[in-house]
């Protein structure tokens, strides 16, 4: 090995979208289209009145400037506002420090909270950005189980076995990505206390937060007067406003937290770029009407994939699904996710994530994203899965 790469970074995986998108130069030219189900990236464009707005601000000196790290203190108004109304929260600007995407957030958390030796027990299947970034950091993931009966909720019970004394927080993600989870409020709830129980930190990630059918709730820890000594949210409106390349994350926990966390943010990245922040502010105060049709739209994809790929016959069968993904077991004995996800790029045309990079002893399972796929195109999906031979 090279003296110059360390030996942390050698060992993490590449990252796997990379990795399976590559694939594609290899597969035969059947005259199938591709159906890709790989990657959550919203198929719609950004509100009209949004990058309508933006385009009248490219203009002024001031975008191209730094802002303060934490991000401008317009902007952080606007999202205590957006806080009151979707979690009943009375948040102040230092609860927040805007980011380059959720995955530079979940950094600055784990940076802030550990140091190499520690360890994070962490709900299965996983985001695999977050087990990269603890390995590169020399940070121990112990993994609680994805239990399909369960239909991959955390149990907080199994969790709470997995502690020990070198145990610095609980990592969930939720909705979950890859199985489309959602946690109910008293699970999260539960967490929260065994965490507080055990003096470490519950690491909540909710990217996908506006996309729980109903617009309800997730839950109500923020409530709680002492919520920001045991949580830590990881928030994006990179999936909410359709704007992932904006790279629009947010760190939420206590003010004396934050004040740590920009020690980092600072030689991290310095701050979220402006435009990406005015964005964030006109989508918190203009677009929820846009959000919520967004959501319910993502609802009926969800119904009809269900429904299409629940009916009998599918040698594919469904563990888990709910906003942006569903969970599949594939059938092919023997074979790893990897292996199975490439038969459906050859034969079927169709994209999507092995299933062992979402956690180990997972190899039997597949991830699939539907949050690019139109309703239009879901039964063809679905058919191709139940005509491929076995």
């Amino acid at each position: 090995m090279s003296m110059m790469v360390s030996p942390l970074i050698a060992n993490v995986h590449f990252p796997p979208i990379s990795e399976v998108k590559r694939w594609l130069s290899e597969r035969p030219d059947d005259g199938q289209e591709l159906i890709d189900l790989c990657q959550a990236v919203p198929d719609y464009a950004p509100a009209p009145e949004l990058t309508e707005h933006l385009s009248h601000l490219l203009c002024d000196p001031l975008m191209s400037k730094y802002s303060p790290d934490e991000g401008l203190p317009e902007v952080l108004k606007a999202v205590c506002g957006y806080y009151g109304g979707k979690y009943g929260a009375q948040l102040s600007p230092d609860n927040f420090c805007l980011t380059i995407g959720a995955s530079q957030a979940f950094w600055l958390a784990i940076v802030t909270l550990c140091r190499a030796g520690d360890e994070i027990v962490v709900q299965a299947p996983y985001y695999f950005d977050h087990p990269m970034a603890l390995d590169i950091l020399g940070i121990r993931g112990v993994y609680a189980p994805f239990v399909e009966a369960e239909g991959g909720v955390p149990n907080p019970a199994t969790i709470a076995r997995l502690i020990t004394d070198r145990t610095r927080a609980i990592l969930v993600v939720s909705p979950s990505n890859p199985t489309g989870a959602i946690t109910p409020p008293g699970t999260i709830r539960e967490l929260f206390d065994l965490a507080r129980r055990r003096n470490i930190a519950l690491i909540l990630d909710e990217t996908y937060n506006e996309f729980i059918p109903g617009g309800i709730r997730p839950h109500e820890l923020f409530s709680d007067p002492a919520w920001g000594d045991h949580f830590v949210q990881i928030a994006s409106f990179g999936k909410t406003f359709a704007l992932t390349g904006y790279r629009a994350g947010m760190l939420v926990t206590s003010g004396e937290f934050i004040g740590h966390a920009l020690k980092a943010q600072d030689t991290m990245a310095v701050c979220q770029p402006r435009i990406t922040q005015h964005a964030v502010r006109f989508g918190v105060e203009n677009l929820a009407p846009w959000v919520a049709a967004n959501r319910d739209m993502m609802s009926r994809r969800h119904d009809l994939f269900r429904a299409e790929f629940m009916q009998p016959g599918n040698p594919f069968r469904l563990a888990a699904s709910g906003a942006f993904f569903a969970w599949v077991r594939h059938p092919f004995n023997g074979c790893s996710g990897r292996q199975a996800a490439k038969r459906l790029v050859d034969e079927a045309a169709i994209l999507c994530l092995p299933g062992e990079v979402f956690g180990p002893g997972l190899e039997g399972y597949l991830r699939l994203a539907f949050g690019n796929i139109r309703e239009d195109a879901i039964p063809e999906a679905v058919r191709r899965f139940r005509q491929l031979t076995l």
